[in-house]
Order: C-alpha cells, then sequence, then structure tokens
C-alpha cells in the first residue's frame, strides 16, 4: 500500500509518501519534501500554489491513500486554526479530485505511533523517523517528518 502523508501549512506544507508490503510493518519511503509556499503573496495565491504542486505530487507518485493531521489548537495559538483551515480544504480537496481515500489523524495518535508518547517533540519525531525509515539522518525541516509520521501512522492502521 502507498501512503501519501501530508503536514498542512501555508509557509512550508511537508509531504511523505512510504510502501507498506503485505503485512509487514516496516515502511519504506518513497518520497518526502517539503512545498514552500511564497510567503510574500496573498493567502490565495499561496492555496493555488500548494493545490497545484500537491496536484502534481499525487500525479508523479500514485498513492493509494492519503492520511493528514486534523486541526489541532493550542490556546496560545489560536489563529493558527483558520489558517491551517485554509490548508487543510486545499489537500482535501485535491485528494477528492484525485478520487483517493482519506485517513484524518489526530497529532497525539501520530507521535504516540512512532515515539510511543503522544506529547512528544518535534526534535523527538524527527529521531524517531529517522530510525523507523533507517535514514543517515533526520528529515529537515520538521515538517517533513511530520509527514512521514503521518504516513506511516496512516499505513499502520489501515494494515
Amino acid at each position: 500500500m502507498r501512503v501519501l502523508g501530508i503536514d498542512p501549512g501555508l509557509r512550508i506544507a511537508g509531504y511523505g509518501c512510504i510502501d507498506l508490503e503485505g503485512n509487514s510493518i516496516s515502511p519504506t519511503i518513497v518520497e518526502a519534501g517539503a512545498i514552500r509556499l511564497e510567503t510574500d503573496k496573498p493567502i490565495s495565491f499561496r492555496l493555488k500554489q500548494l493545490y497545484d504542486d500537491l496536484n502534481e505530487i499525487i500525479s508523479e507518485l500514485a498513492p493509494e491513500v492519503l492520511a493528514v493531521e486534523k486541526i489541532f489548537t493550542h490556546k496560545d495559538h489560536l489563529a493558527t486554526a483558520p489558517i491551517m483551515g485554509h490548508a487543510r480544504g486545499v489537500i482535501l480537496l485535491a485528494g477528492e479530485q484525485a478520487n483517493l481515500p482519506l485517513i484524518e489523524l489526530t497529532p497525539a495518535e501520530i507521535k504516540k505511533s512512532v515515539t510511543g508518547n503522544g506529547r512528544s517533540t518535534k526534535e523527538q519525531v524527527q529521531h524517531a523517523i529517522t530510525g523507523i525509515l533507517k535514514l543517515l539522518e533526520p528529515p529537515e525541516p520538521s515538517d517533513v517528518a511530520d509527514a512521514l509520521a503521518i504516513a506511516i501512522t496512516a499505513g499502520i492502521r489501515e494494515t
């Protein structure tokens, strides 16, 4: 099964695509990266840029499932939720247009799945992903590690 995980953002949106073979819980990385959006442009421009880039990624990687983090609002960052909602909407639209089944995961569920602790730091997630995927160094920026964690969590849930 091929899973594309997306970490939504309007500055940087991380993506990570993994393959899971048969009943194996050992994923292999297909591709991962960061969609860097032009922050000096209006939100509408960045949403279109995200949509276009995501459509290209979906077309090239041909995932069977799309996995996205649910919106989480921290009391110290309340303004983040509506902005993330814009990005998630574009991601969900691109996935629906590609007829991809959708898996939505909470941040705590993702962190617990890859680190064993639902309150892990970004650095702990990066370290865990490095080990799980047998990478030589942690994925950078952390949005890429988050996207891979999303894909891995969704893939394990579906197998």
